[in-house]
């Protein structure tokens, strides 16, 4: 019998083309819709699932930033997956997301820089230990709400702390969240989920003011620490994620993210600055 395709796989898939070298193909998934378009942590998977299924790939992700130009339009998409710089150890790309416009011609939606590298056993050690929480299995599932966006369903979260307020009266005095997360329907974690989940925040301003305003990611940079082999220890267990703003001023905030396994080990730290409005 055969394997039913992971909904996060089928959201992935892409096509290579015949037009030039590095160009695919693809599809967005309403399984992954936001308000206005893909969730963004799934745009940049399947950006870096460009880079990943290059024939010219060299070693493994080590950071990935993503620009979001504009919103993603449900439909097709092209993606250009160049190499543009190899050297012994490292390996750097351009990527670049374009959809039809109204004239038919390509219109520029989504940019990003990809580094990989061949790593090599050294000394390491880590400075962010991981919170201390309750287990997975001690934290009740969280429940959506009626009109929750699409994407949502497709993860397990167990909110720590830093829930989604209950009150938006404009009393928030703290940006941090703490939450158990991973896909609802079981899946092994990857470089390309661990890049989606690394966008699995709501936007910090948010917590900090408890004021729900207009608010979206205009870049997003991830760095993974961890190699394939260690990314397959996880397998489908449970990551430890905690958020926090840095700084809201002139109508930005940025926040930072740290993804942990259930066994302690720093999968994943990202960065991002989004936008606000009063």
């Amino acid at each position: 019998m055969a394997t039913q395709q992971h909904v996060f796989d089928k959201a992935l898939a892409l096509q290579h083309s015949d037009i030039k070298a590095g160009h695919f193909t693809g599809m967005t998934s309403p399984d992954y819709w936001n308000m206005i378009g893909p969730f963004g942590g799934m745009t940049a998977a399947v950006m870096l699932n460009a880079v990943l299924s290059h024939p010219d790939l060299l070693g493994s992700p080590i950071a990935m930033t993503v620009n979001f130009a504009a919103a993603v339009e449900a439909g097709a998409f092209d993606i250009q997956a160049t190499p543009v710089r190899t050297n012994r150890s490292t390996q750097h790309w351009t990527i670049q997301l374009t959809q039809a416009g109204i004239s038919g011609a390509p219109q520029m939606t989504t940019t990003a820089t990809v580094v990989t590298a061949a790593r090599r056993e050294t000394w390491g050690t880590s400075d962010v230990p991981m919170p201390a929480v309750p287990k997975p299995s001690e934290v009740a599932p969280m429940q959506l709400g009626e009109g929750a966006m699409a994407w949502l369903g497709q993860y397990e979260l167990r909110g720590v702390s830093g829930l989604v307020p209950q009150q938006w009266d404009g009393g928030g005095d703290h940006s941090e969240s703490v939450l158990w997360l991973r896909d609802t329907s079981p899946r092994a974690l990857d470089f390309a989920s661990l890049m989606a989940m690394s966008d699995m925040f709501y936007p910090r301003v948010w917590l900090r003011r408890a004021k729900r305003v207009p608010a979206g990611t205009v870049s997003m940079t991830t760095y993974f620490h961890a190699e394939a082999a260690q990314l397959a220890e996880v397998g489908t267990g449970h990551l430890l994620g905690r958020a926090t703003g840095q700084q809201f001023r002139n109508g930005f905030f940025d926040q930072a993210v740290q993804l942990w396994s259930e066994a302690g080990m720093l999968l994943a730290t990202s960065n991002q600055i989004a936008y606000f409005k009063e």
